[in-house]
């Protein structure tokens, strides 16, 4: 596809060798941490994707600047009923797809259905694993032209801050029906930039859309590199190959923010990373043996040595930044080897033999085969006996996401969200198995927690809901289905020429307002 960027010479930038390359003025250039999996944005998982979408789509409602606030965007406003059952939107006149066809009531209707509806004739151009996001959604009905209404079997707390989520973003209905199955390399939304081209292991390139709704953005486009060695990120945004570099390595904060040429952005969000331990499989089914591995490791070294204060310990599935949910009762498990060989003995485990799954990097992992090694001697000095297997991102999630089975008993994760709910209903609850559509690849199963997150889910009453989840914490933290390791701050770099940029506590990267003159 022949690239169109407004008589900037783009050519240049992408013939140069990378490590020598000059990104060219009005043109911002993005170190991203991993090959995208999908622009598909109701078929992606992964906050690496998420941060392309966002520059290609919108949805209904998007959260304001700096918060996790629910605020218009293709929907002007909207009305839910007494019952908090119907909800009904006006869309937003006169937008239009990256492809010219119109952005109106049917269009939505197209996205949910075929999230949504088995029966729907592009469901098969799935999976759409967060489409739990949106399961208490029984009906969309379009009203008129640009009115829309979502009828739900029952009330559901977290609907609107789910719009706001990647999984809610409009896909344009022509572009899924002339690309099918293609369609996640071909993405066509409403938002400030408009795709262009995704050359594998490569790049992505998105251009400016002049018509966008909510004003032209003032790039005339943005350019996405897959870099996933941080050594390799951190030698391009000292020579000028990129403009921006996300997720800096902690060893490398200082140098930028010392350096008058950078400037370093820093910005706490709802991140939790963990180590899942297999409770269907293998020495971690004892409860005993699971709270052993979360005494055997010293979280306050791994985040104070290894992420060099860029993060927090954690002690739970709900991160800190949901103040009202989060359990602050909890105290993380401390770092006590004695306690852990002394649970051992108690469940007649001797240096037990597992496997632990490591990614080479991806979203939120913050260095994970750094970490992975060092919770390894950790483990193995109160005798457990570990095997590291290496995977890069997208092989990692291929083969975890399904569920560690017999083959594996640990593997690294980190999740990034919007609600309180999200992760500890996708991947703690007994009906997120993997089988089940979910993301409990380690086949964690307690019905008490299944039916507080259950109750959580419809709680209309803030205060109520957050007890509901404080109260299911208590339970995870007692099972111990993971090891709990830290909470993080996300963290960028740019140029001192990039202006307007601005992390968000979604941890999507939105370059609307970012300007390099």
């Amino acid at each position: 596809m022949k690239i169109l960027l407004r008589g900037v010479a783009l050519a240049v930038l992408l013939a140069a060798a990378p490590a020598v390359a000059q990104t060219p003025p009005n043109v911002l250039v993005v170190g991203q941490i991993a090959e995208p999996q999908t622009l598909d944005p109701q078929v992606a998982t992964a906050v690496n994707d998420f941060r392309i979408a966002v520059n290609i789509y919108d949805g209904l409602v998007r959260y304001a600047d700096g918060t996790l606030e629910v605020e218009p965007a293709l929907a002007t406003d909207w009305e839910i009923s007494e019952d908090g059952l119907t909800y009904t939107f006006n869309l937003r006149e006169g937008v239009t797809f990256h492809d010219g066809t119109p952005f109106n009531a049917e269009a939505v209707k197209f996205n949910f259905d075929r999230m949504l509806d088995e029966n729907h004739p592009y469901y098969d151009t799935g999976p759409f694993p967060l489409s739990f996001n949106f399961a208490a959604v029984d009906s969309v009905n379009v009203i008129d032209e640009f009115t829309v209404e979502f009828v739900l079997s029952e009330p559901y707390a977290p609907f609107l801050s789910n719009l706001a989520y990647p999984t809610g973003l409009i896909v344009s209905p022509a572009a899924v029906e002339q690309y099918g199955e293609d369609y996640g390399r071909n993405p066509v939304g409403t938002g400030p930039y408009r795709f262009i081209e995704w050359q594998s292991n490569t790049r992505v390139v998105a251009e400016a859309n002049p018509d966008y709704w909510d004003g032209a953005p003032n790039l005339e486009a943005v350019v996405f590199r897959p870099i996933t060695d941080a050594n390799t990120r951190v030698a391009e945004m000292l020579s000028g190959g990129i403009d921006v570099m996300v997720e800096v390595p902690p060893d490398n904060v200082d140098q930028f923010a010392s350096d008058a040429a950078f400037e370093v952005y820093e910005q706490a969000g709802p991140h939790v990373w963990y180590v899942m331990l297999n409770a269907q499989h293998g020495p971690f089914t004892d409860k005993l043996v699971r709270q052993a591995a979360n005494y055997a490791v010293n979280k306050e070294a791994l985040v104070e040595d290894i992420l060099q204060g860029t993060a927090t310990v954690a002690d739970s599935p709900v991160a800190p930044a949901f103040n009202w949910a989060y359990n602050e009762g909890l105290e993380p498990y401390p770092y006590d080897p004695a306690m852990a060989e002394e649970l051992l003995a108690e469940a007649g485990v001797e240096n037990p033999s597992v496997t632990f799954y490591v990614t080479e990097g991806g979203s939120g992992m913050l260095d994970p085969i750094t970490m992975g090694t060092a919770i390894q001697a950790d483990l193995e000095a109160v005798g457990f006996d570990v095997a590291i297997e290496t995977y890069e991102w997208n092989t990692f999630l291929g083969i975890v996401n399904p569920g560690l089975g017999e083959d594996a008993d640990m593997a690294e994760m980190a999740w990034m969200t919007n609600d309180p709910d999200v992760l500890p209903y996708l991947t703690l609850r007994t009906d997120a198995w993997p089988e089940a559509g979910g993301f409990n690849s380690s086949y964690y199963s307690n019905p008490e927690v299944d039916e507080l997150l259950e109750a959580a889910r419809v709680e209309t009453d803030i205060v109520e809901r957050g007890n509901l989840y404080k109260a299911m914490q208590e339970i995870v933290y007692e099972d111990a289905p993971w090891i709990f390791v830290a909470n993080w701050k996300q963290n960028a770099v740019t140029s001192a020429a990039v202006e307007g940029f601005a992390l968000q506590p979604s941890f999507l990267l939105e370059l609307a307002d970012v300007s390099k003159p």
